[in-house]
Parts: C-alpha cells; sequence; structure tokens
C-alpha cells in the first residue's frame, strides 16, 4: 500500500466517523438491527461500516478488499467494522476509534467475515487471541 492510499483511508475513515452521528437501530427503525446506510446523517456501526465500503469503492478501493466484519466488543455486544485487506496486512475501519488499527491491535473478538469472492457469504474467523486484565493498585 502506497503512503498515498495509507492517507486516504485514514482521511476516509476520519471523514465517515465526522459526518455520522450515532444513533441506534432502535432509535432510528424501532427494531433492533437494521442494516442499511446512515439515514438522515446517523446510523450505528453497521450504517458507518456500509458508508465506508461505499466511499472506498468510488475512490476505486476494490470491493474485495473491503470485507464488512462482525466482531464481539469489550463489552460482548456484537459489533461491525470495515476489515481493508492489504499488503501491510488486514487493517480495521471502526466507527469507536479515530485510528486505522491492523487487526491484532484493536479490542475485539473477531467473529465472522464477508468472503471476498462472495460477498453474500460470511466467513468464521478463529480469532484465539487471549485478553489479559489487571487491576491497578492490588
Amino acid at each position: 500500500m502506497t503512503e498515498a492510499r495509507w492517507q486516504e483511508l485514514i482521511a476516509i475513515n476520519a471523514e465517515v466517523n465526522n459526518r455520522i452521528r450515532p444513533v441506534t437501530d432502535i432509535e432510528l427503525f424501532g427494531r433492533e438491527e437494521y442494516w442499511t446506510y446512515p439515514v438522515d446523517g446517523a446510523g450505528d456501526c453497521e450504517e458507518y461500516v456500509l458508508e465506508k465500503q461505499r466511499v472506498l469503492i468510488a475512490a476505486g478501493w476494490p470491493k474485495s478488499a473491503l470485507l464488512i466484519t462482525v466482531a464481539k466488543d469489550i463489552k460482548n455486544a456484537g459489533h461491525a467494522v470495515l476489515t481493508v485487506r492489504t499488503d501491510q496486512g488486514d487493517m480495521i475501519l471502526d466507527n469507536q476509534v479515530t485510528a486505522v488499527l491492523p487487526w491484532y491491535a484493536t479490542p475485539y473478538r473477531y467473529i465472522k467475515r464477508q468472503s471476498p469472492h462472495a460477498p453474500a457469504k460470511w466467513t468464521g474467523i478463529s480469532d484465539t487471541r487471549v485478553t489479559t486484565v489487571s487491576s491497578v493498585g492490588n
């Protein structure tokens, strides 16, 4: 990945994160889960992911490198991020973190992601990283 492409990735992630206002699907659509593009500049993690994917494709990134990925966050709640496959490894675009990070530097436990060859199919992910928890002052 060239420096220009890296900077483009960072800029698009930040632009979409700043443009969309975080609102739950319950508040927007009256249902627990509903995947669509942002509505009136608002949405939850799925809307951020879909918008980032759309903007990156429009910028010339290959769709097969932009994989919607489902994870569990630090509260064990479901969360969607965009995995961008690069020659530098898989990078994560997230609405909860401004930095673009390698997948292994995020606090998430990855469950499944789109197949790069068949976007309607999902591939399970075996994330066997061990999380270490410590307390301060004990």
